[in-house]
């Protein structure tokens, strides 16, 4: 189970405690600020994507959706999201609990602009009913990102 795979990636950092599960479904972003009692924009979503034949994850603000032209403007591509069984199979873990943690060998991250303005963010860890706490510091640091991108739009307005 990828939570699992999470929480031994975690272990080397000493934060595998935590980790937070739910009794209850955390696999959207409405679901997940429920279970978290915070505002929807602190939810860290984690949208994955193909870029020629690589995967790719971006790290957005629970509010934010992916700016087209920015996107194309950046990656020089069209936008075009993986399917359920590519984000499992490329990315290690399944919708509802993509995260930047204890991804598969190769695929990039990206943090979006989008998050900058918290101190923290709850992304998910490898399942539907999870998530942990971190500073952006912190997110940058477990998450091995590649860069900072601005594809979002929604968030600032």
């Amino acid at each position: 189970m990828a939570i699992e795979k999470v929480k031994e990636y975690f272990k080397k950092y000493g934060i595998d405690n935590r980790v937070q599960e739910f009794d209850v479904s955390s696999e959207t972003v409405a679901l997940a600020a429920e279970a978290l009692h915070c505002d929807l924009c602190r939810i860290a979503k984690t949208l994955s994507f193909m870029v020629a034949e690589n995967p790719i994850l971006i790290v957005v603000a629970g509010d934010a959706k992916i700016d087209n032209p920015k996107y194309k403007a950046h990656f020089k591509a069209k936008a075009k999201m993986l399917t359920l069984k590519e984000t499992e199979n490329l990315i290690g873990h399944a919708v509802g609990g993509v995260c930047p943690f204890a991804i598969n060998e190769g695929v990039k991250v990206y943090l979006d602009e989008s998050l900058k303005r918290f101190q923290t963010v709850f992304p998910a860890c490898g399942s539907g009913n999870s998530a942990i706490e971190v500073t952006i510091e912190e997110l940058e640091k477990y998450s091995g990102y590649d860069e900072w991108i601005d594809v979002c739009k929604g968030w600032n307005n």
